[in-house]
């Protein structure tokens, strides 16, 4: 059976019963759609455009279909909005886009068959679309300004307190972004830019009054919060693609544009917060300012100068202090080293909880540290007082009376220390000068710390700066061994004994320092001695030579007084020029150096300490403090003292000047082969570069003098391991 053809009009009267019906619905109307309308009006538009040509209305129906919405909305839905204002207006809008997108769905199922066939054929845009572009040419186009204005408006009244409806709003703000279709261009252009605009001059006149009424952490702390409500608008309202630039444009107004101000505050600003040890304000600052690109950078430089600041009022404390005598015996240094170690681990607390463990503080802290940890303090270099530092911890009786446990912390601190100062070589030389002392008399209070410290030096500064003190520890476990095999051998030939008591400690010349070996003409009670372990020490290791350090022994001597007798504990030399006098009663100055054939800056040591420092031992004429060549010297048999056994300590000598010679020399060498090992690397090179190439390789041990590297370039070049190119002086070759 042929089906009865539908003319246009008669199918499209049809049609419009169905719209008008949808349209009573979304006005209001309690009416639905039965399915039998719904397939009605679905078969009546199938029918009409499946019919042969000419009546096939496909075209027509499509532009129907938006000549539906147009009418809809010229007639119903700009009347309704155009007669509402402000919050009103808003809610029509919100209404009116529910509906015509209820509209959009009902028409597009009703006409569903142009889209599947017509339109794809045609590559048309689909009915969805057609619908939507209807309301933004006609509806949008024509209040999104007024929205726009209307939301910010709400929008400022919130951020003032006042309540708003915030579904409202974002209803509103879902208009702006559908009606892109997939792209944010109509949000971004239409309402963002204008909403980021408004944002700044409201935060910017806020700001202006805050920064003059409120104190740095008032200012952050009202700054924090208003960035927490603009996120948390974000998340009731605006799109979430606005928080980055929302948040960009708070933090510009409130923290960029016053940075300065607000942390020069002059009793409130970043300094103050230093000084006040206000934890919470500064952990604040870092929170506010890490987000914003370099906001940490004066944070940081603050930072720095706060530190160095301090410090340097610690070394000048120290150095009045030193000055007006108020401390003697070095406590003022090691105070000075104690006070640096709190400042470190105050401020190490700060760059990890409230800097969050940030680069950018690690390196303010360094900077600051590096600049007060190699100042000069009362004539000796931070190398030195830091090696002071350490013998006082690790010696028998000293000043720190710390567990073992406060011992461990301490030397960790101290080695932490260590990486700010430059003259790494310098505090090497004096810690292994004070170490020798504390093994060589037995004065290390620990044989576990000693090997601590050493583990956690070459972990900072590599197993080179710690081989030779290694090397002296381990030597003073071997001489106990060997000292243990002596008194066997002794105990095996009766006959070799030496008729004192003897420890000889027996060390490996390269991990010591250089120690003055005199030829001191032994007393016949020592010599013996030294005869009896040579034969030892020769049956044992043929090809190793012995030689005899004297300045560094000591001994028990019994000293027979009228009153009584007491036990006198003195070095190889005092013993050496005592023993003298058991066969002679007096003896003159020449005399004694004749018999001793020691050096006269030795002798004068020895004899001060025995005749005008504390224990006066030995009587002088003339009776005077000083000792002089034509000095005559005798036993005081009148001495006593309340002690059964005292020790006659020697005058101390500034080995200062030595170690810092030898550092010196050493640093000689480490340049010349530096330069060689660059040059042999690169052949040829250029001053400058061959300079700061030196500078780098060395500066994990000391800071070279620029003008030491030039020097030992021109020794090099003497030595012909260099020569200058002809053309251009400025350029090294190597010699291979």
């Amino acid at each position: 059976m042929e089906r009865r053809t539908i003319e246009l009009d008669q199918g499209w009267d049809f049609m419009q019963k169905g719209i008008t019906k949808l349209k009573r619905i979304l006005e209001g109307s309690v009416e639905q759609f039965n399915s039998e309308e719904y397939m009605m009006l679905y078969t009546t538009i199938y029918n009409m455009c499946t019919q042969k040509p000419p009546h096939d209305y496909s075209q027509q129906l499509y532009d129907k279909y938006r000549e539906a919405f147009e009418e809809y909305i010229n007639s119903t839905v700009l009347p309704c909005i155009r007669e509402k204002h402000d919050e009103f207006m808003l809610r029509e809008l919100v209404k009116r886009w529910s509906n015509h997108k209820l509209m959009v769905r009902w028409l597009s199922r009703f006409f569903h068959y142009l889209d599947r066939y017509f339109i794809a054929r045609r590559s048309l845009p689909a009915l969805n679309e057609v619908g939507l572009t209807c309301f933004r040419d006609l509806v949008y186009g024509e209040v999104n300004g007024k929205a726009r204005d209307a939301v910010i408006v709400l929008i400022d009244k919130e951020r003032e307190g006042e309540q708003i409806d915030r579904a409202l709003l974002k209803n509103v703000l879902d208009i702006f972004v559908e009606i892109g279709m997939g792209a944010m261009d109509r949000y971004e252009q239409d309402f963002e830019t204008h909403m980021l605009q408004d944002t700044g001059a409201y935060y910017s006149r806020k700001a202006s009054n805050w920064i003059l009424e409120d104190s740095c952490p008032d200012y952050m702390l009202k700054a924090e919060e208003c960035l927490r409500k603009e996120r948390d608008r974000v998340s009731h309202y605006l799109h979430s693609s606005s928080e980055p630039k929302l948040v960009e444009k708070v933090q510009h107004e409130l923290l960029v544009v016053y940075a300065n101000q607000l942390l020069e505050k002059e009793h409130s600003g970043c300094r103050a917060l230093l000084q006040d040890d206000k934890v919470e304000d500064l952990s604040r600052m870092y929170r506010l300012y890490h987000k914003i690109p370099k906001g940490l950078e004066p944070v940081a430089a603050i930072f720095k100068q706060h530190i160095t600041a301090e410090g340097t009022v610690f070394v000048q404390q120290a150095e009045d202090a030193a000055s007006s005598q108020a401390a003697s015996g070095g406590i003022q240094e090691q105070v000075l080293i104690r006070k640096i170690i709190e400042l470190h681990d105050k401020y190490m607390a700060y760059v990890n909880d409230c800097f969050q463990n940030h680069t950018l503080f690690h390196k303010a802290m360094k900077e600051a540290f590096e600049i007060f940890c190699n100042k000069t303090v009362i004539g000796s270099s931070s190398a030195e007082l830091l090696a002071t530092f350490c013998d006082n911890i690790l010696k028998k009786g000293g000043s720190e009376k710390l567990s073992d446990e406060a011992i461990e912390e301490m030397l960790e601190k101290v080695v932490k220390l260590l990486a700010y100062i430059s003259d790494k070589d310098l505090f090497a030389e004096f810690y292994r000068k004070k170490l020798a002392r504390r093994l060589l008399f037995d004065r290390s209070a620990n044989d576990d710390h000693e090997r601590s410290i050493l583990t956690k030096l070459k972990q900072q500064c590599g197993g080179q700066f710690t081989s030779k003190m290694e090397g002296m520890v381990t030597d003073l476990t071997l001489a106990r061994e060997n000292q243990t095999s002596f008194e066997k051998y002794l105990g095996n030939n009766p006959n070799a004994h030496p008729g004192i008591d003897l420890t000889v400690t027996v060390l490996t010349t390269g991990f010591w320092p250089s120690y003055k070996s005199s030829d001191l003409n032994l007393p016949e009670e020592m010599v013996r001695g030294v005869e009896i372990f040579k034969e030892f020490y020769d049956q044992k290791s043929k090809h190793r030579k012995l030689t005899w350090i004297y300045s560094l022994g000591s001994c028990h001597l019994n000293g027979k007084f009228e009153q009584k007798t007491i036990e006198l504990i003195v070095s190889t030399y005092q013993a050496a020029l005592l023993l003298l006098f058991n066969s002679s009663d007096r003896l003159s100055y020449s005399e004694i150096i004749t018999q001793l054939n020691l050096t006269h800056d030795d002798l004068v040591r020895v004899l001060h300490s025995l005749s005008c420092a504390k224990y006066k031992i030995l009587a002088k004429e003339p009776n005077t403090k000083t000792i002089s060549q034509t000095d005559y010297f005798e036993v005081n048999h009148k001495f006593t003292d309340r002690m059964r056994r005292i020790k006659i300590p020697l005058p101390p000598v500034d080995e200062r000047k030595k170690v810092v010679e030898d550092v010196d020399k050493d640093r000689r060498y480490a340049i010349d082969a530096a330069i060689v090992r660059i040059m042999k690397s690169r052949k040829v090179l250029g001053h400058q570069q061959l300079v700061s190439e030196c500078v780098e390789q060395l500066s994990r041990m000391f800071k070279p003098d620029i003008k030491a590297i030039k020097k030992r370039m021109e020794d090099l070049i003497t030595r012909d391991y260099l020569e200058r190119d002809k053309e251009n002086p400025n350029v090294f070759k190597y010699l291979a």
